[in-house]
């Protein structure tokens, strides 16, 4: 009997959890992928206030979190997402895994693959599912995110510009710090000499790259408009990394520094440790006032 073939590609002997990697895959043609779909997804999700977009006036140094108000694409979903093709706008469809049906299609990917990325990174969980799509000469500007991530190339192409998770020269520690304490982006900023510095992808359908957690990128669309997925997880390894570093913004704020997140391995596990079980007590008592909690440890992610 034949067996299926694999959604996804990655050389699993190399695979490395906190190193950029090329992948390849098979969902070009994917029914919800494709345009008409993804129009009609993206008139549900506007209702549901679950889109998010900018002009591609933006630039790789504009804000990232920012460019919906200082950057607005004025378009509809239905108007952007029908004639993407002229609406000179960048398009995300968020947390699609919100959704049932899509739901599925991430699942689908994320499950054949869970067993090799546990191999060596185990703990998946906080699964989310996002669609970006683009006009021509588009710039996804300069930022970093709170998850590993697998982006996949689906229609159009781009370039990608990944620069490794611990490059310090391009965002440093407090500004990774600052990051994952406040969720905010005012601390990483682009410089153009970045570039020399980046892995470079140049994506055509089909083709896509593994992001570690706070892996700095930047993304410039072609000629033609670009449709692109990305499934993000965590994993005991990446969730550890990101609580380590909300302590340290915390105690910067106190006027004390402490060594670099992964430089002193010891202090880094007794920190962690500490950590854990104060965060867990905040979350339970949040639960015991009925406030609302947050755990990046759910199968999936919220919408925060």
């Amino acid at each position: 009997m034949n067996q299926r073939a694999a959604c996804i590609d990655i050389d699993w002997a190399t695979f490395d959890p906190w190193h950029v990697q090329p992948v390849r895959h098979r969902l070009m043609e994917h029914p919800l992928l494709q345009p008409d779909r993804l129009v009609e997804f993206g008139r549900r999700l506007e209702r549901a206030a679950q889109l998010y977009s900018f002009s591609n006036d933006v630039t790789a140094g504009t804000n990232f979190s920012k460019a919906g108000s200082t950057n607005p694409n004025r378009k509809s979903a239905q108007e952007t997402l029908k004639d993407i093709d002229h609406a000179k706008a960048w398009m995300l469809l968020r947390h699609v895994q919100g959704d049932p049906t899509y739901r599925e299609l991430v699942d689908s990917v994320l499950d054949e693959i869970k067993p090799q990325v546990e191999h060596k990174d185990p703990g998946m969980c906080y699964r989310a599912g996002w669609i970006f799509v683009s006009s021509p000469h588009t710039v996804t500007p300069f930022h970093i995110d709170r998850n590993h991530g697998i982006l996949l190339q689906i229609r159009g192409s781009k370039t990608v510009y990944v620069w490794d998770p611990d490059d310090v020269t391009v965002v440093s520690d407090r500004a990774r710090d600052w990051f994952h304490g406040h969720h905010e982006l005012a601390l990483v900023e682009w410089h153009e000499e970045f570039r020399a510095r980046a892995h470079v992808f140049h994506l055509q359908p089909g083709m896509g790259v593994y992001m570690p957690l706070t892996s700095p990128h930047m993304v410039e669309t072609s000629d033609e408009p670009s449709t692109t997925l990305s499934l993000s997880y965590n994993t005991q390894a990446s969730r550890r990394n990101v609580l380590l570093h909300v302590v340290h913004d915390r105690i910067h704020g106190l006027g004390i520094d402490l060594p670099p997140v992964g430089r002193r391995p010891r202090f880094d596990a007794w920190l962690h440790v500490a950590a854990h079980a104060a965060d867990g007590a905040r979350r339970y008592a949040r639960h015991r006032l009925g406030r609302p909690v947050r755990f990046d440890g759910a199968p999936y992610a919220s919408d925060d």
